[in-house]
């Protein structure tokens, strides 16, 4: 199998240039609209080994907030274009006194505290429960840490990864809560992005960009926007020189993920097939036809 790289870009990050052959699709998928049109592009002068597909999380504009995603809709318009993994650049607030702004962490673990999200494309008419002990692909957060280091980038392999809700930024006394929990960094975004790609048998890793310590630190403890708006243009140029490190990389011909993310959906759906809902079955044709078809 030759992979396609789904890039989805945080905030900051709504174009990826120097895409070869740079097309944007719109496109339909039965959850809605995803957040912008995919463009779509070769990377590293390979068209056999670097094709690539960016959606801007946000949409050009940074115009949806992160409860207003259509997370659904996103992971099957990447899914539905023929992604086979996902790179998830990510925007977010540090935890620890050694994760300072400008630093990359290439996250293991999340703990998911958002709730005003449809968290998976299952449901009622057909049932499934897949495993998320291990909720990225580590072959990915390999070639990332990989490519992080011939950059000279800052960056950490390994950390949780606390998803709230938002748009307001944490509490003093929430901040200090998720550092009790050992938790890494604090975003809006990754979840349920990472449920629903696990879902889609897509390989998932995030790249965690940090642009200023959570509001614990006794220097930091009032985050704006302005402060974080100032390291995100670096973190945006260090995020694309990364991606284009990394695709082509990954871009080789490759069997089955040692990790089963590609077969994430082999045990996990409960319903009998005669009990399955016919309207549910038409929309679940992207992201679970391997095992529905």
């Amino acid at each position: 199998m030759t992979p396609t790289i789904g890039i989805i870009g945080g905030s900051g990050l709504y174009d990826i240039p120097g895409l070869a052959e740079r097309r944007w699709h719109k496109v339909a998928t039965p959850w809605g609209d995803p957040s912008d049109e995919v463009l779509e592009g070769v990377l590293g002068g390979n068209p056999g080994g670097g094709r690539c597909l960016f959606l801007p999380r946000h949409g050009r504009g940074h115009a949806l907030s992160p409860t207003d995603l259509n997370y659904r809709a996103n992971i099957d318009a990447l899914k539905r274009l023929g992604a086979t993994e996902v790179l998830s650049l990510s925007a977010v607030g540090s935890l620890h006194e050694a994760l300072p702004p400008g630093h990359f962490v290439i996250v293991d673990q999340f703990i998911d505290r958002s709730f005003a999200r449809a968290k998976s494309f299952f449901g009622k008419g057909c049932v499934a429960h897949v495993s998320m002990a291990h909720p990225v692909c580590a072959r990915l957060g390999d070639a990332l840490e990989s490519a992080a280091k011939a950059l000279g980038l800052p960056v950490t392999r390994g950390g949780t990864y606390l998803v709230m809700e938002g748009p307001q930024f944490s509490t003093r006394a929430e901040s200090e809560l998720y550092r009790s929990w050992g938790c890494a960094v604090i975003g809006m975004t990754n979840m349920p992005e990472a449920k629903l790609a696990r879902e889609a048998e897509l390989c998932y890793a995030t790249v965690a960009m940090v642009t200023d310590y959570d509001c614990w630190h006794p220097d930091h403890d009032h985050v704006t926007v302005e402060m974080v708006v100032r390291v995100l243009g670096q973190n945006a140029d260090n995020a694309r020189r990364l991606v284009a490190e990394a695709v082509p990389a990954l871009g080789h011909e490759r069997g089955p993920c040692p990790c089963g993310c590609d077969r994430a959906l082999d045990h996990a759906l409960i319903t009998a097939e005669k009990a399955r809902d016919a309207g549910l079955m038409k929309k679940l044709d992207a992201v679970a036809g391997r095992v529905l078809s």
